[in-house]
């Protein structure tokens, strides 16, 4: 076996060697050339150096430019996904509301683990950046939907909210459905 490897080194150097003897001798079998041509060739190689150059840029530029894309998509889907699951999740909250609503004044422990568990999930929600949206401020049609006409409240005023609205990082997800003053 070191035999063999011995072998194939002298056979490798060799190679070398043979490889080594024919570039000198292409090299000394070119003609002079004369100081001009050799300066046509730099000019040539200086404008080949310059266009290389130019592409590199352009193909750097354009690789940061998808890269941006990417990210930009990325997120944007990202969002997405979120508003649709929290969308959904509004469905849980709301019907957890409603069995607070329908326990009345009675204590009982169910009814305690109904509220912790909707602290709970309305917490989570928050850290994902969903939030009530505010009623009491007024009517505002870019928050809240107005269903029908509450007669003991001022004008442009909130009465009765029907169903909370949320928004998902300052964008509405679901309006408020309110009843407000004439």
């Amino acid at each position: 076996m070191a035999n063999e490897q011995n072998g194939q080194a002298q056979d490798l150097q060799q190679e070398q060697t043979e490889q080594h003897n024919e570039q000198i001798q292409t090299e000394t079998e070119q003609p002079e050339l004369s100081a001009e041509d050799l300066q046509t060739r730099i000019e040539k190689l200086e404008e080949s150096l310059k266009l290389e150059k130019a592409r590199t840029a352009n193909a750097v530029y354009e690789a940061q430019k998808s890269v941006e894309r990417i990210q930009r998509e990325s997120e944007k889907h990202k969002e997405t996904v979120i508003e649709k699951f929290a969308k959904e999740l509004l469905d849980s909250v709301d019907n957890l509301e409603r069995a607070i609503q329908a326990a009345g004044d009675e204590e009982t422990p169910v009814l305690e683990g109904v509220r912790l568990t909707l602290k709970s999930l309305l917490t989570t929600l928050e850290k994902f950046g969903v939030v009530v949206a505010a009623t009491d401020q007024g009517f505002n049609a870019d928050l809240h939907q107005a269903v029908g006409i509450d007669p003991t409240v001022g004008t442009n005023e909130i009465g009765t909210v029907l169903q909370k609205g949320y928004t998902l990082n300052g964008r509405l997800l679901r309006p408020a459905m309110v009843m407000v003053g004439q």
